[in-house]
């Protein structure tokens, strides 16, 4: 066993607010563990891993431990052979006092692989459900349009891959309860539940769309689609190039948030303008910042973590009008809307008109435009911009780009 203490300073993270331990696993060794030990109640510590070959998992300040090994990792990290070489423990300075937060890290290197731990996804094993679920444009009776229909699914969450409490699938089962049509998994930093979401997509009976959230200290970026993962210690503004080979789209989520608001200078025309924690919708501000920062694409998010916070996926819904799995190029192409839920007030930019659905007495506003909505299915001419339903109250209750 190798043990390092020391202390990270608030000088330390200024400097650079991500540190590499480096060690070199013994010849002979079959899976290493790591273990980070602080005062949680004085700082955060991010964890991480790097191999020989690059990028092996990354869980930031949910855990204190990992474990990796050829046939499988904690959640966060990827499973593999333990190359020879230098690897790297890799420590974020997330929240450092000005006294400083003494650390320890202690790396374990196993002749043996540890055995499976008992609560491991890996052992979570679920039938498929055999149950036909109707897509949430036939229950809302949405036409379709040149081949393409309306798809309601939720492009925010999270699992135990990064910081949520449910596995892949357990996720994946709670948004199809939902009534969701696709789900955007998007843990911090990782792609370790990539492969899992075939298996939980065929058991939930619900599209599953890859995704990375590329978290740092100045933001959060959503990353949809299947692309390599993204190292969050660059530029932002370097993060698109990663995608440029596949299909993919970057978001920046929750752009108006406190300590993880927007601060990047490089803004992506796509937004998630309607984070799950507007919760007084007649505050303007999501909205005047999107206008503010020329955001051509509005999206919402669930950001889900965890059932008991009270907000189950698809709050809010984005709708996104594509071709069967061609969600990501949807979202890229504009072709979004979003709503508080999969029911409810519905306004779509449908060709060129809007179609208005279940909003009888709400008011659609836009660039130049003030209507009262009479009627459950309204048709109107679509205009430019973006345009929202709001109570009398001022309270927003769908928009689109």
């Amino acid at each position: 066993m190798t043990r390092l203490r020391g202390l990270w300073t608030l000088e330390d993270r200024l400097a650079g607010p991500v540190r590499e331990i480096a060690f070199e696993p013994p010849p002979g060794t079959a899976a290493v563990t790591v273990r980070l030990t602080y005062r949680r109640e004085a700082g955060v510590l991010d964890l991480g891993c790097f191999g020989p070959d690059g990028f092996r998992g990354w869980s930031g300040g949910a855990r204190s431990e990992y474990t990796i090994t050829p046939t499988w990792a904690t959640p966060g990290y990827l499973p593999g052979e333990i190359e020879p070489g230098q690897w790297h423990v890799l420590l974020g300075l997330y929240r450092v006092p000005p006294e400083g937060l003494p650390y320890e890290v202690r790396v374990i290197c196993h002749r043996r692989p540890p055995a499976v731990p008992r609560h491991h996804p890996s052992r979570n094993v679920r039938t498929p459900r055999d149950e036909h679920r109707e897509p949430a444009a036939t229950r809302r009776d949405l036409p379709g349009l040149g081949g393409c229909r309306w798809l309601a699914g939720d492009l925010h969450a999270h699992t135990t891959h990064s910081d949520g409490t449910l596995s892949v699938v357990e996720l994946a089962s709670v948004a199809a309860d939902r009534g969701l049509d696709y789900l955007a998994v998007t843990d911090h930093n990782t792609v370790s539940h990539f492969p899992e979401l075939p298996i939980a997509a065929g058991v939930a009976g619900i599209q599953l769309i890859p995704g990375q959230e590329v978290t740092t200290d100045q933001g959060h970026a959503g990353v949809l689609g299947d692309v390599p993962w993204i190292d969050f210690r660059r530029p932002a503004d370097t993060w698109g190039a990663d995608t440029a080979r596949t299909p993919s789209v970057m978001i920046a989520n929750h752009p108006l948030a406190a300590d993880c608001s927007w601060r990047h200078a490089h803004i992506p025309p796509v937004a998630e303008v309607w984070h799950w924690g507007w919760w007084d919708r007649t505050w303007g501000a999501p909205l005047a910042w999107a206008q503010a920062a020329g955001i051509q694409v509005a999206v919402g998010g669930g950001d889900f973590h965890r059932p008991e916070e009270g907000h189950p996926p698809g709050t809010p819904t984005t709708w996104v009008l594509c071709e069967e799995g061609q969600v990501v190029d949807a979202i890229a192409d504009g072709r979004t809307a979003v709503s508080a839920g999969p029911g409810g007030p519905l306004l779509l930019r449908h060709g060129d008109d809007f179609l208005v659905v279940d909003a009888d007495g709400l008011v659609l506003w836009g660039p130049d435009t003030r209507t009262v909505i009479r009627g459950d299915r309204v048709t109107l001419p679509a205009r430019p911009g973006m345009h929202r339903l709001e109570t009398y109250r001022n309270e927003v209750m769908a928009l689109c780009t």
